[in-house]
């Protein structure tokens, strides 16, 4: 018996899964596989849910793998094959209500006639904490077989709990030959497809697999686009097939309005960035709305605005970071649309905000120190003095406590002895840097004077090291 045999015998009538999509429907979900002898690649993947299924089983998974790999072919693949409801949220515009919602009716459902119910959460990534916390007790009791369909790593983007209680089934990114074998699929089929109507070019055939980069549904995107460039070229399909040509195909591509993996999402965030450093709120809002609107991650946004708080502003406006941080978790706590708001606002606060890169030129300094000088001894004076022996071997002995000092400092030394003196942190005078950059310039004056006092080198005002 073929693997294929033994699941269409597990469930001879398909009362749960998407209903059929029409014939308006996109080429990507017309084409979707409504069996699993009808779905392309992740053979070892397939392989442990197979044998759940042939033991009358299904636990709550997590299908995690680039867009385009099938999973959500997947999950209507299985929910077709077991004796169970389907019901399906999106991550993007679902909130704890609907999850609650959804939630309650499984339970009753379950009670009256012990019908089940697959759950489907395409993005589940979105989902903020509330949102997962609200999911695990239907998982945990049984009320509904939660599916989760992600691109990010579940690791970092679920809750432990949450994620513990699934199989994780990771999906690679399809083959050539694998997205070659769809296309090819999409061109014969009559029922869902073009039925032979259109003829793909081999220059053209070469250059959409390449350009999908193992992702299904961009294929068949570009596919449909082009056959309808073609299409018009061509005066309409009538008087025979449509030739769909290079040209074709790759104009079809750079009509997609918003590409997550591709070149404009990079275009789009290098201008979010550039425009808040540049200090211009206004495009920083224009870009930030926009990718927002096109289906950017959300928590990718925030994440490039906590960097960028470091980054480009640093000492120079000490509110950047806990802002940004604000923003971020604000995502986390109550989700999309609302909290556009804290976005917009971190967006703004951070495109406003006085400038400085020092913290990433001391960072950059520090690295090259650290290549530079190897593994230098920690000074005596600072070594653990906290176990048993430790003043034997003069571990602490020396150090001189700050707090024990007017205004909490005494100089001492505290980088090794080749490398004393180095100054890696160089403050502008920008913002709130300005006053940081006074204290650190009195600081570094007693330093060298006390060096000096005792017989070391003053480099306060040499270009010594990598903190040029």
């Amino acid at each position: 018996m073929t693997r294929e045999d033994a699941l269409f015998e597990l469930a001879p009538e398909r009362p749960s899964g998407p209903a059929a999509p029409g014939a308006g429907a996109p080429l990507a979900a017309r084409l979707r596989p409504r069996a699993l002898a009808d779905y392309v690649g992740h053979e070892e993947a397939l392989a442990p849910l197979v044998a759940m299924l042939r033991r009358g089983e299904l636990s709550s998974l997590v299908l995690w793998g680039p867009p385009g790999t099938g999973k959500t072919s997947l999950a209507t693949v299985i929910a077709g094959e077991v004796e169970r409801v389907w019901t399906e949220l999106s991550a993007v515009t679902a909130g704890v209500k609907d999850v609650r919602a959804v939630i309650a009716e499984a339970r009753e459902r379950l009670a009256a006639d012990g019908r089940g119910t697959v759950l489907f959460i395409d993005e589940i990534h979105r989902f903020n904490k509330g949102q997962q916390d609200a999911l695990l007790p239907a998982v945990e009791n049984g009320w509904v077989t939660l599916i989760g369909a992600t691109t990010e790593n579940p690791f970092f983007e679920l809750n432990a709990p949450l994620l513990s209680r699934c199989k994780l089934v990771r999906l690679s990114a399809l083959g050539d030959d694998e997205v070659d074998a769809i296309v090819t699929r999409a061109l014969a089929d009559a029922d869902h497809g073009f039925g032979g109507a259109v003829a793909l070019a081999d220059e053209a055939r070469a250059h959409l697999v390449a350009i999908a980069d193992g992702d299904a549904r961009a294929a068949l995107n570009a596919l449909e686009v082009a056959v309808t460039i073609s299409a018009d070229r061509a005066g309409g399909r009538e008087g025979g097939a449509v030739t769909v040509t290079l040209d074709d195909v790759a104009s079809a591509v750079q009509r997609f309005r918003y590409d997550r993996a591709g070149d404009n999402h990079y275009d789009q965030v290098s201008a979010f960035i550039k425009s808040m450093r540049g200090s211009d709120p206004d495009a920083a809002v224009y870009w930030l709305l926009r990718m927002l609107e096109a289906g950017e991650d959300p928590r990718f946004l925030a994440r490039r605005m906590v960097i960028f708080a470091s980054e480009d502003v640093g000492l120079a406006d000490r509110g950047a970071l806990p802002l940004a941080v604000a923003a971020f978790d604000a995502l986390d706590k109550v989700g999309l649309p609302e909290a556009t708001f804290a976005l917009t606002h971190a967006a703004i606060g951070l495109a406003t905000a006085p400038k400085s890169n020092a913290v990433t030129r001391a960072m950059g300094a520090g690295r090259a120190l650290v290549k530079r000088a190897g593994n230098a001894p920690v000074p005596a004076h600072l070594r653990d003095a906290h176990y048993k022996g430790a003043d034997r071997l003069g571990h602490g002995r020396g150090y001189d406590y700050p707090h024990d000092h007017p205004g909490g400092f005494v100089p001492q030394q505290y980088l090794p002895d080749e490398l004393e003196g180095e100054r890696l942190y160089r403050p502008t005078r920008h913002g709130h840097e300005a006053a940081v950059a006074d204290r650190v310039e009195e600081l570094r004056r007693q330093s060298d004077e006390a060096r000096r006092s005792r017989g070391g080198t003053d480099d306060q005002d040499s270009d010594r090291g990598a903190g040029t």
